[in-house]
This record gives structure tokens, sequence and C-alpha cells, in this order.
């Protein structure tokens, strides 16, 4: 590990001659005069004065060397269509899509909501965004009216971009009609609403005045030139929404400067991919890896990035091997949980095409298993690298790093820290820094590297509050996970420490799905709790407390029941938050002090031992759980 280690100390030794180097990896307009500011702790500002546009640096560097590369190849399963862009289509499309948000009065600083299924014209919508110098915050297409409204409220968009309709195995998702009504919940609705009409809801109705087709737009300006606004290093890119402890869900707000120099770096040094290769994300543009690995990382690399509509079995299990041989992809990035997926489908679909370009496959988003990774990796004949990183740190905190180093590895490991990262395992009472194959609290030693969220939007107190108040005795950034570190540096993650559980890769705070499930007329309180799962990670599971327990006297009234909750956490949050059980109780197994037992009813509902019960205010109530449980 000799070559690793001495980029990683460099990186923690010497970071700003360090990341002054992988500055060079981007175009700046102006010069930064200095790499890091960390006088007010722990905000830190990189690269300091330096002006450029990440825009620029995805598309416009590209053309006088690989204007005719594909940039960006779109491959639906849902409508059985694809679509291939080069850097120079790709150049203008965004000018396109940059003239008519400029038409519609957004400039510098002004937000735009992109709420869309992952089709070309959300890639267009974001960069052009960018290139502008507007702030984009994409939300993910599965989550309903009223958590959109909430981060309309948020961000308050001047402009609102959107879809008629996504489809999902083959069925129309109507986003329109979401669209509506989350801008009549919203207390900050913005003035234009663009819509891509894919001709997919055909009863789509709009209001005139407010809601523009995208397809007239872009025709008045097939021919425009945008010029890029140069931006400060410091000059917000982007919000999104990541849940929390809170039922508000906190805007993540991601710098220009230090964000593009992150993702520069990466490519090459984490994902050992170079310009003109071929780069294939499965993921959503809703949610980080999709920004950072879809979009931004390979464009700025000058890769040629697969976006992909549809999901893993679609037509069949051979989806995604039948791309990679067909584009010559160079490197994957996935989750364990569409890995999980494929195993229940035909092995020989993992032998019927030629992967032979594929080098590696990068698996995130929740723990990788042992039995998951060896079928994939036999199964393919390629290596499987495990990394483990947040919405708030935009590119990887652990990794091994292949374009550095090939390194050993190690099942159940997302092996060291990235370059950059200062890591700090602390006991969770006493803050000291714990031992080898000691449980602790992974921290990071501020500043945060480049690349990691600035601040909360609008919200400094609560960026503070949130991530650096953990330990007494030091200011550093908790990210809420368990983690041991064995005397070979490799890191082991083992859950989370809060009360944001991990489904499919997707962080989902219980709060948010209680207040949900409360707004179901009979439930007086509720606990929802996150519950190992084979396929996913984590699943939600809830217990409530019923105002009029006649409503579920019986087996078939207490299934009802059930199901008109999962429809309010549906309506409330969407499909995504649905707990996978409701059970009906009386009460909920509390302290005296009146404090829930989560880590108890998460015990008992994974068949483990639920520990020091002493301080419990009422036994009955995990009796209950038990009993509930055992039906």
């Amino acid at each position: 590990m000799g070559s690793y280690q001495k980029f990683y100390d460099q990186s923690i030794t010497q970071p700003d001659a360090f990341w002054a180097s992988q500055a060079a990896r981007i175009d700046w307009v102006k010069p930064f005069r200095k790499v890091c500011d960390f006088s007010k702790p722990p905000f830190a500002r990189w690269f300091v004065g330096g002006e450029t546009n990440i825009c620029y640096n995805a598309i416009d560097r590209h053309l006088a060397t690989r204007a005719d590369q594909n940039a960006l190849v779109w491959i639906s399963s849902e409508v059985e269509q694809t679509k291939k862009y080069t850097y120079r289509d790709l150049f203008d499309e965004v000018n396109r899509f940059a003239a008519v948000l400029k038409t519609l009065g957004v400039g510098k600083g002004d937000r735009v909501l992109i709420y869309m299924p992952m089709i070309p014209e959300a890639v267009f919508a974001m960069l052009a965004t960018v290139r502008i110098g507007a702030i984009h915050s994409v939300v993910f297409g599965g989550f309903a009216a009223a958590s959109l409204a909430a981060r309309i409220d948020d961000a308050q968009p001047k402009v609102m971009i959107t879809a008629d309709a996504g489809s999902r195995m083959g069925k129309i998702i109507p986003l329109k009609p979401l669209t509506d009504e989350s801008i009549k919940l919203s207390r900050s609705p913005p003035k234009y609403v663009v819509i891509v009409n894919r001709g997919l809801d055909k009863g789509m109705s709009t209001i005139p005045g407010r809601d523009m087709d995208y397809s007239v737009l872009r025709n008045k300006h097939l021919d425009d030139v945008v010029p890029c606004e140069w931006v400060e290093s410091s000059h917000p890119s982007y919000i999104l929404y990541t849940s929390g402890t809170t039922g508000k869900p906190k805007g993540v707000q991601r710098d220009t400067g230090g964000y593009a120099v992150a993702l520069a770096a990466s490519m090459p040094n984490i994902f050992a991919t170079q310009p003109g290769q071929v780069y294939f994300c499965t993921s959503d543009i809703g949610w980080v890896v999709g920004h950072s690995y879809i979009i931004y990382a390979p464009l700025i690399n000058g890769s040629t990035t697969i976006m992909y509509d549809g999901l893993p079995i679609r037509p069949d299990a051979g989806v995604w091997w039948n791309i990679v041989e067909q584009y010559k992809v160079s490197v994957m990035f996935s989750s364990p949980t569409a890995i999980r997926v494929l195993k229940k489908h035909d092995p020989a679909y993992l032998k019927k095409y030629d992967v032979s370009s594929l080098r590696y496959l990068f698996l995130a988003g929740e723990p990788l298993d042992q039995p998951t990774s060896d079928w994939i990796e036999k199964g393919l004949g390629v290596k499987v690298i495990d990394n483990y990183w947040q919405t708030e740190t935009g590119w990887p905190i652990l990794s091994a790093e292949p374009g550095i180093e090939e390194t050993p590895r190690k099942l159940g490991s997302p092996s060291f820290a990235s370059y950059g990262y200062k890591l700090k395992l602390k006991h969770e009472e006493t803050g000291r820094q714990v031992g080898p194959n000691e449980k602790g609290v992974l921290c990071i030693v501020p500043p945060l590297p480049p690349g990691c969220m600035s601040t909360i939007w609008g919200d400094d107190a609560r960026f503070v509050k949130t991530y650096f108040t953990t330990f007494k005795d030091e200011q550093v950034y908790t990210t809420f996970d368990w983690a041991t570190c064995d005397a070979d540096g490799y890191y082991f993650i083992m859950g989370r420490t809060d009360d944001v559980i991990n489904v499919a890769g997707h962080r989902l705070g219980t709060r948010e799905i209680e207040e949900a499930v409360q707004m179901h007329s009979n439930i007086a309180e509720v606990a929802v709790i996150g519950v190992a799962d084979q396929l996913k990670g984590q699943v939600p599971v809830a217990f409530a407390v019923v105002k009029d327990t006649s409503k579920i006297g019986t087996p078939a009234l207490a299934a009802a029941h059930e199901k008109e909750v999962m429809a309010m956490v549906d309506k409330e949050l969407g499909a995504i938050g649905r707990p996978s059980h409701v059970y009906f109780v009386t009460l909920l197994p509390k302290t005296r002090s009146g404090k829930l037992l989560r880590r108890a009813i998460q015990a008992l509902c994974e068949g483990r031992d639920t520990g020091d019960l002493t301080t419990m205010e009422d036994p009955a109530a995990l009796e209950q759980l038990k009993a509930a449980i055992a039906k």
C-alpha cells in the first residue's frame, strides 16, 4: 500500500499543496488566491477567489478535443428508446435550455427545482442551471406532493421543471398532477412550470400563464449560445435534500469549485476511469450518486456516461450486461440492493454477454454482504469495490483507490480513508479515540475536504448543530454511523447511531415517516424503526397506538386499517417511505422519562437481545410488541 499511503499522507499533511495540484484538473477563468480558508470553523471555503463554471468544465472545454465523442447515452427499457448525444450535441441542448431559463427570468443565485424522470432533458436542465450561475434542486420523482411542497418552500425556486409522466415497469406514473398539488400546498410557489411533454399522460392539464411547454420554448432558441456565468468557487451549485432526525429535510448545499475539483480527481484516482472511456452509473439523478456519477464527474472527466431509465430486470436480468457489451463500459457503479435483486434470477444472464471491457464494479449505498459480493464477482469475472459515503460528502469517504494502487480488499469492508479525509473513530460517551476493532462513531476531522457540503441551505446554525456538536471534546463532523477499523486500516461500517434508516441506499428519517403515519385520524402515537432486510438492507416498520381499538377488532379490520395507514404514507411521502408492516398496539415501550426505547424495539424485530430494560416504564408494552410481531 506504499503508493496509496504516500498519496493519502500528502493529502493530510500537506493539504494545500495536494489540493492545489488536484485543482489543475479543471479550468479556472480566474486563479484562486488561497487553497482553503478555515478561519471560521467548521465552515471551509475551498479555492478562495478562483472563478470557474461547472457546465464549462463538463462540456465547453471538451469541444476542442472530443466534440464528436458520445457524452451522454440515454437508454430506456421503459419506453424502449435510446438516444445518443455527443459533446457538441450536449452543448447545443444545454444552451437551448439555458436560453429558456434566462427568458423566464432565471439568473445568478436563483433556484430551479427539477422534478423529473430519468430522461435526457433532466440532464440538460441541471447543466443549464449551473451554466447561468443559478442553483438547482433535484427532487426524486418518487416523492409525493407534500414532500415536494416542503422542498419548494425551503428552496423557493423561481422556476420548476417537470414532465407529464414517468414510467415504472411499463406503468405510467403522472408527475404533473403531483406538481400541481405540491404548488397548491406550497407557501412559495414558483412563477413558472416548464413541462417536458413526453406524450405519456394523455389527460395532462395545464394552467395558462404559469405552465410552459418545453418543446415550444426550445424551438425559439435552437441556435442560441448562452455564455457561462463565471462564479467564485464558493458559489452554490445545487441544493439536495436529505433526511434527518427531524421531520424537516436538510438542504445540503454544495459549492462550485471544490465540488468540480473533487469529482475531477475522483474519476482517475478512485474510479480508475480515463477520458474517452465509458462509465455506467445505475443510480437516479434524484440522489447524490446520480448528481456526482451520472452527470458531473464523468462529463468533467471527458468520459461517456450511460444514463439508464428502467429496472435491472426489464426486459430481463441481462439488460445491464447487454449495455456493457454494446457500449464497451469500462467501470460501473451500482448498489448492493440491485445486485441482490439480480441474484434472484438465472445466473446464466451473467455469462450471456461479453463484459470483458468491464474492469471494476463499484457498489455503495448500504453494507455489502459477502455472498452478494462473491456471487457477482465470480459471475461476471470482474473486481468488486465496496465504497462508503453520504449525500453530505458528495464523493467517497472510504474506498479502495485502484487508480492510485491496486490494494488487497477485505470482504465486508469499504477499505480505507479516501485521500483528503482525516478520520477518527470516537467512543460514543467519552469521545476518546477507540482502538483497533473497537466500535466507535465515524467522524471526519475538519475542514471537510473539497466537494463536501458547505452548509445547510439557509441555516448555518443547523449545519453546526447537526453535524459538529456530538462530541464536547473537539469539533468533528459526525457521520452518525458506527464503524470499526482493524489493525491494517480497513474500516467496517456497522449501522446508524441516529434515527435515519437506509432503504436500498435511500436515507429516510424515521420522524418523517412517523409524521406521515400520524396524519391518519385514528393514530394517536407511532414509533418507526429500521429493521434489517436481506434485500434492501433495512425496511421501515411502524408500531402505532390507535385511538379507537374497535376499528382494529378483527384481523380483517386490522389489515384494512394497515392499508389505510400505508396509503397515508404514500400520499404524504411517496411509496419510498411506506412501512413494510404497521403493527397496532395500545402502548409503546418507553423509559420512565418518556423516551422511546427504539433500539429495544429494533432488537425485538430482528430477533436479538433487547439489552438492559431496567429503565422501562411498563414491561407490558414490550410484551404487546412481541405478540403483535408473532401474529
